[in-house]
Parts: C-alpha cells; sequence; structure tokens
C-alpha cells in the first residue's frame, strides 16, 4: 500500500489548462473521491496518476517515489474503468488471471491468486462462465478482480458505475466500500454522482474548473460548504440559494429575508446570499413559525415514499421543501415555509464563498 502527494500539478491541451496547479495528500490506506460536473479536470487528474496523460507541470509521488516519468505498469497500480473491457471469449477465471500476465508467476500460484481475489468478489462459482452469461454487476466485479489480483498499492477507480442501473449502483457501492474495509487498500474514485463521492469517501475532493474547491469529510462537506458550488453540488435534494439584504448594527446584522428579520451574531456584508436544505425547509402547519418563514404557491409535488417534497414558487424563486408524506399540500396552494436560523448557510454575494 501507499499514499499519494500531488503538488502544483498543471496539465495542458495545447494552449488551454485543465488543471490548474492542484495540491492534495492522500493517505496511504484512504479513500478519497473525486467529484464534480463534466470537464472540472477529475478524470484527467487520475490518468495523470495512472501515468495515462502527460504532467505538464507539477509532481506527483506514490510511496516514496516521485513517478512522473516512469511507465503506468511501473507504478504499482491497478485502473478499473467506467467500461468493464473484460474478453468476451475468455472465461471469468481467464479474464481475472489477464491481470497476472506479466508476473513471474507459475500456474498454480496464479490460480491460487485467482481464487482468492474471486472468493473475495463472491466470483467462484462464476469462475468457468464467459461475460455474455454475466450481469453489469457481476461484470463490474470481474473487472475490479482483474485489478485486485495483482496486489496494487493504489486502486484508481474511473466512474466504474455510471453503466449500471440505480439498484445495481447501490449494490456495488456496498461491495466496493466493502472490499476497502477488507483490504485497507488506497483507493482513488471518481464520480460526477454526489451520492457516491457521500457513502464511499473517507474524504472528497471537489473540483470545478480545473481547481480544487474544498476538501473534506462528506458530513464536514455537507454541514460547512466553503462556496455556493460546493453547498449546490453536495446533497441531495440540491440547497436552495435565495438572495438577501443584511443591514448591520453594533457588530451585529440582521437578515432582511421573509416574514421578518433574522438576528445574525456577526457583521455581513449588505448583499448576501442564504442557504438552506430542503430537509430543513419544511412546510409549516397552520399558526405555526419558524425564525425564517417564506410564503409562496406549490406548483409541484414530489412523493417519494416516506418523505415528501414540494416545489414552492416564492419570493426568492422556485424553491424545495419538505412536507408531510402524508398530508401534503396541493398544487397551487398557498403555503408558509420555515426553517430554523441554525440550519441557514451564508455566502458572500460577490465572491460565493461561505460567510
Amino acid at each position: 500500500m501507499a499514499g499519494i502527494a500531488i503538488e502544483k500539478l498543471v496539465k495542458r491541451y495545447g494552449t488551454t489548462q485543465v488543471v490548474h496547479g492542484i495540491d492534495l495528500t492522500i493517505e496511504d490506506g484512504e479513500f478519497v473521491v473525486f467529484v464534480g460536473p463534466s470537464g472540472c479536470g477529475k478524470s484527467t487528474t487520475l490518468r495523470m496518476i495512472a501515468g495515462l496523460e502527460d504532467i505538464n507541470d507539477g509532481t506527483i509521488s506514490i510511496g516514496d517515489r516521485i513517478v512522473n516519468r516512469l511507465e503506468p505498469k511501473e507504478r504499482n497500480i491497478a485502473m478499473v474503468f467506467q467500461n468493464y473491457a473484460i474478453y468476451p471469449h475468455m472465461s471469468v477465471a481467464e479474464n481475472i488471471a489477464f491481470g497476472l500476465y506479466t508476473a513471474k508467476l507459475d500456474k498454480a500460484q496464479k490460480r491460487k491468486r485467482v481464487e482468492e481475489v474471486a472468493e473475495v468478489l463472491g466470483l467462484t462459482p462464476l469462475l468457468e462462465r464467459r461475460p455474455s452469461a454475466l450481469s453489469g454487476g457481476q461484470r463490474q466485479r470481474v473487472a475490479i478482480g482483474r485489478a485486485m489480483v495483482r496486489d496494487p498499492a493504489v486502486f484508481l477507480f474511473d466512474e466504474p458505475l455510471s453503466n449500471l442501473d440505480a439498484q445495481l449502483r447501490a449494490q456495488m457501492r456496498l461491495e466496493i466500500k466493502r472490499l476497502h474495509q477488507r483490504l485497507g487498500t488506497t483507493i482513488v474514485f471518481v464520480t460526477h454522482d454526489q451520492v457516491e463521492a457521500m457513502t464511499l469517501a473517507d474524504r472528497i475532493v471537489v473540483m470545478r474548473d480545473g481547481h480544487i474547491l474544498q476538501v473534506g469529510a462528506p458530513m464536514e462537506l455537507y454541514e460547512k460548504p466553503a462556496d455556493v458550488f460546493t453547498a449546490r453540488f453536495i446533497g441531495s435534494p440540491t440547497m436552495n440559494v435565495v438572495p438577501a439584504k443584511a443591514t448591520a448594527e453594533a457588530g451585529r446584522s440582521a437578515l432582511q429575508l421573509g416574514e421578518a428579520p433574522i438576528a445574525w451574531p456577526a457583521a455581513l456584508p449588505e448583499d448576501v446570499l442564504v442557504g438552506v436544505r430542503p430537509q430543513e425547509l419544511r412546510v409549516l402547519g397552520q399558526g405555526e413559525g419558524a425564525d425564517l418563514v417564506l410564503s409562496g404557491t406549490v406548483a409541484v409535488v414530489e412523493p417519494l415514499g416516506p418523505e415528501t417534497f414540494v416545489h414552492v414558487e416564492a419570493e426568492g424563486g422556485l424553491l424545495l421543501a419538505s412536507a408531510s408524506a402524508k398530508n401534503p399540500p396541493a398544487v397551487g396552494s398557498a403555503v408558509r415555509l420555515g426553517s430554523p436560523a441554525s440550519a441557514l448557510r451564508l455566502f458572500d454575494a460577490k465572491s460565493e464563498r461561505a460567510l
């Protein structure tokens, strides 16, 4: 096993710079997830760690070695791609064993290693099958097995669950998490799905336009986002963000939003953005109050079994709030939405950084 150190990493394609001098340390045995929208530089960074993309500037170290000029096969890493890339004419056992193609092991040793990996991944009954006889989740496990069989220092996953349906994605998330708990190997995982990031990661790296915006544990990013982008990207459904004015007096402020001003214990700029998650903004009952109260009209109701979300046209725009699953408001009805002040997240309207 090995940690990874990235220092001032830069990637350019011609005159276009896509990764802008990022720094990151990944500890030995840590599960780190890169997350962000398409084109943010997360997969490019992963491919530079793997040696599949040249580095224009900066360094990447795996363990105690700088690997900038090393070939992928010399880095002791294994990569699992979005595409399973398993051979249709080979059995499961042969596909897994292909990861040992260049290993200096005899046939018996290779067979033993394949059987060990198959046992860990629950593939033992399937070793003689061809890929055409496997489900999507089983094929992805074969691809992971081919990477595992080499016993690498670092696993790199590039959106490996994107081709699976929702049920299989949930199953494979669990299997990958359990695999990491069992092996303790360093894992770098790239996804655009924040649910995958939240459920898998020890730490999440949020990227945008080739920059790292924030690094932290899942709940740290959820509770204390550093900026509006992170606040809206982490958490499902996405956070509501509405503009507001603030007035200051004697080192204290008041947010001018909703039915009544909200006292704030610190000085604020005049223009702020107020964030509140849908789970913390709920439809109020008759005569019920809250620190923040917004009024609006229900546009859409989304029943989701144990909870219901309502889209409400309010003064801050279209807001998403939670409602009673048993007695949700009707479309077109007038509602009041309430949230405690402790649930509000404030951002500077100009920089969009957290206050």
